[in-house]
């Protein structure tokens, strides 16, 4: 079997085995739908395991920052399980990554994919934090109970000195990457500040902070939806988790979101505050690993 980087004729033989990676799931495999524009770009790298007559793996690593890395896409055909096709896909990600400076490599895995789990503890994946998403609904008549500001200091101090920036390791979803987290920096909030929001909500000190990553449109039912995603929730209480959501409501309905969904730290006092808020969450939470580059473990 060769491991090479994918090409556009492999699409169809890619989708045949991943239009079924989870059948017993509602929401099916992004892949077989994006996969032409999906493998292009000079920031990303999409590998295949070739079999001969078929594929047998596939993986995608893009670089999120002069050191970060993001693997996803890691689906092994069923018909080559046991093969270390995961394997072969992971370093050679690796590999790709660290040539480009990476010093790290991260990816997501749901909370219920107990074998995508342990395929990434295997290849040197370490746990490093978990999330859930919230889903306050957009409302322009929304008004938060404290002040809130589009200062992007303010919410960079907010971030700084907030219990979610150290549950969560410091990472926030990347403005450019769907589904993708890396280390948040001061920059990131002064470019939300120009490009889509930033809120922080201050009363008697820094309370709480959030941004807007990107808005997105989704078909749904055969309707389509428009969603805007923020980046990170951050707050200290409930009073400026209700501010912070109430805000976040706002500036979902001023760029006409029919939906929102926001990262917080999945933690009992995170999520139960969302609750307490009246504001949806996702049923279950998102783990993310991480693979040091630099161990030796990393390498073949």
């Amino acid at each position: 079997m060769e491991l090479r980087e994918a090409r556009q004729e492999d699409h169809e033989a890619v989708a045949t085995f991943t239009r079924e990676t989870w059948p017993d799931r509602e929401s099916g495999d992004y892949i077989p739908e994006v996969y032409p524009e999906w493998i292009e770009g000079e920031d990303r790298h999409t590998l295949v395991v070739d079999a001969g007559d078929d594929i047998a793996g596939i993986v995608q690593c893009v670089l999120l920052s002069a050191d970060e890395a993001w693997c996803q896409g890691m689906r092994v055909n069923p018909e080559f399980r046991g093969a270390d096709v995961s394997k072969r896909l992971s370093y050679g990600a690796f590999d790709w990554a660290r040539e480009r400076g990476a010093l790290v490599a991260r990816n997501m895995v749901f909370s219920w994919n107990a074998v995508g789990l342990g395929q990434s503890r295997s290849v040197g994946f370490d746990p490093v934090t978990e999330f859930r998403w919230a889903h306050p609904e957009p409302n322009p008549d929304a008004e938060p109970v404290l002040e809130t500001v589009a200062d992007p200091a303010a919410a960079w101090r907010a971030w700084a000195e907030g219990d979610a920036r150290e549950h969560l390791r410091g990472l926030a979803l990347d403005a450019d990457e769907s589904w993708a987290v890396r280390e948040l920096t001061r920059a990131d909030l002064e470019r939300a500040a120009e490009e889509s929001s930033v809120l922080a909500v201050r009363d008697d000190g820094l309370r709480g902070m959030a941004y807007r990553s990107r808005t997105y449109e989704r078909e749904q039912e055969g309707e389509t939806e428009r969603w805007a995603e923020y980046g990170v929730g951050s707050w200290e209480d409930l009073p400026a988790a209700r501010a912070l959501f109430a805000a976040i409501a706002r500036d979902a309905a001023a760029v006409g979101a029919d939906r929102t969904r926001v990262l917080i730290p999945e933690t009992p006092r995170a999520v139960s505050d969302a609750a307490y808020a009246r504001v949806g969450v996702a049923d279950e939470p998102d783990f993310v690993l991480g693979a040091d580059l630099t161990a030796a473990r990393t390498r073949r």
